[in-house]
């Protein structure tokens, strides 16, 4: 007898369907095979198979089981078969009754048959509710992150008995479903407010133009001057997450393992830290199958790079085409998958390696030379990716001392929420929707520029070494500017405070002007 079971593989993000197909047929002794391309924790899946069988008071019969996962021509990987194999087994041999075709089933076997918790349960509810499926049965633990998914039934299984009682209509399982609005209303941002910085009002001017227009930021001064306490405080005034936005991380998240239970869904934007010893595949994601890496897991949130002038170079220059592209492409002998990686960068480095070059009252002990080495680390095509360049010089003592009541991370956002409003609605038709992700062609559609601002761009590239790629980021930048001032057209002082935001290519401009 053949039965059919149907079941979920992935692909990256991307779910299809696997057919599960059993046939047994009456032999001398018991023998189990596993075919369509299976890799070996598939093919072990047997093992768990038959000690689950045994431990639920079910049997296998003296017969040859032929077991075949279709399409034969895709490899099969993971775990996840495991619990469509078993009922496939059952079905085949008349323990358990026939599973309607429009299910589904996922799930990894422990020896005693229950549901161990598996990866990406997420990216394959969503499939299975795009190739038709009604409803899908998830081990339990995961079943949270699969139930915020609308137009599917996700089922929460514990164990085969309560599996094999709800296929025969006994004891049924209800459906989870779970309130995206209680989520939302019960996350924590747990990010710092930008009142409690002192000073730096460059720096949070600066935050403000790149949170507004998507863009990304250099912050550069000697320890102690708030570098890391800024960045941490950005996605406090970054735009809430569309709906769309949160399956997209949250899909990337379920692929790397990282929801739970208690935070089955990403509802606020991911704020992801790095420090120099971050290897290139945790950094771009990879593995034998590959998983998200960083700056996947920073999909429409922030990736902060703390002194990035100590990241090895190749890793900094792996950055560059995922900066443009907004997708990583993770390569294998075998298989190739792209993940999603818009995400806003934002780096912090010391101005020299002993970190006092510049400083009013420490005294840098480090040479010319080694100045320039150390920010020449960053290559050019790296810093024409990063928009804004921010110098933080030390708070002195008595602005510490005097200090007001700075203005808060709510009313910044304000501003922030205005002027991305603006965009959505001016690129409505695009495929992007905020400046930084500008092509020339929208650049030269929708940033009209006044005579005089032109004039000032003009003489900014004619005087300096601006590479294109510059010349086009002082524009988003005005345009973003001109955006939070509520403005149709780019002005000259929107272009002249873009330029004041790219403090490298200033210095850079005094070493090669007379």
């Amino acid at each position: 007898m053949v039965s059919k079971v149907n079941s979920i593989g992935l692909e990256g993000l991307d779910g299809y369907v696997i057919e599960v197909e059993t046939d047994t047929r009456p032999a001398a002794e018991t023998r189990t095979d596993v075919v369509g391309l299976p890799d070996t924790s598939v093919k072990e899946a047997m093992n768990r198979v038959r000690s689950a069988i045994y431990n639920n008071r079910y049997r296998i019969p003296e017969c040859n089981i032929i077991t075949n996962l279709a399409p034969a021509s895709i490899k099969k990987e993971g775990t996840v078969y495991d619990l469509p194999i078993l009922l496939g087994i059952l079905i085949s041999t008349g323990q358990l009754p026939q599973v309607s075709p429009k299910a589904a089933f996922i799930g990894e076997l422990s020896l005693s048959g229950e549901l161990r918790p598996c990866f990406g349960v997420l990216a394959s509810v969503i499939s299975a509710r795009n190739h038709g499926f009604e409803e899908i049965f998830v081990p339990a633990q995961n079943a949270d992150e699969g139930a915020v998914i609308e137009g599917i039934n996700v089922y929460p299984v514990e164990n085969i008995s309560q599996l094999a009682d709800h296929i025969k209509g006994e004891n049924l399982i209800s459906p989870l479903k779970r309130d995206l609005s209680q989520l939302r209303h019960d996350a924590q941002l747990g990010f710092s407010d930008f009142s409690a910085i002192v000073g730096q009002h460059g720096a949070k001017r600066a935050c403000e133009i790149a949170a507004a227009g998507g863009h990304n930021i250099l912050l550069i001064g000697p320890p102690g001057t708030g570098k890391s306490m800024i960045a941490k405080s950005l996605p406090s005034i970054l735009p809430e997450m569309t709906f769309d936005e949160m399956i997209e991380c949250s899909k990337v998240y379920s692929i790397a393992g990282k929801l739970t239970k208690d935070k089955p869904l990403v509802v606020t934007r991911p704020f992801v830290k790095s420090n120099q010893n971050v290897s290139i595949a945790s950094m771009t994601g990879g593995g034998s199958s590959p998983t998200p890496g960083l700056i996947s897991l920073a999909h429409n949130g922030v990736l902060f790079l703390d002194e990035i002038a100590e990241f090895s170079v190749k890793l900094l220059e792996t950055l560059r085409q995922p900066l443009e592209d907004n997708t990583v492409t993770v390569n294998r002998v075998k298989r190739t998958v792209t993940f999603p990686s818009a995400f806003m960068l934002v780096c912090a480095m010391n101005p020299c390696p002993c970190g006092n070059y510049g400083h009013p009252t420490l005294r840098c002990t480090c040479t010319p030379q080694q100045v320039e080495k150390y920010m020449n680390r960053i290559s050019g095509p790296l810093l024409d990716r990063i928009d804004l360049q921010v110098e933080m010089p030390p708070v002195p003592i008595k602005e510490i001392k005097s200090a007001r009541p700075a203005e808060t991370s709510a009313e910044i956002k304000k501003r922030v929420d205005r002027a991305r409003q603006i965009q959505q609605e001016r690129y409505k038709n695009e495929n992007f929707n905020c400046n930084a992700k500008m092509s020339p062609a929208a650049i030269r559609q929708h940033c009209h520029l006044t005579d005089k601002a032109t004039q000032v761009l003009s003489d900014v590239f004619e005087k300096t070494a601006l590479s294109m790629r510059a010349y086009d980021k002082l524009i988003k930048i005005g345009r973003t500017i001109a955006d939070l001032e509520g403005k149709e057209t780019v002005e000259a002082d929107h272009i002249s405070e873009a330029v004041y935001f790219r403090s490298l290519d200033k210095k850079y401009w005094n070493r090669t002007i007379v």
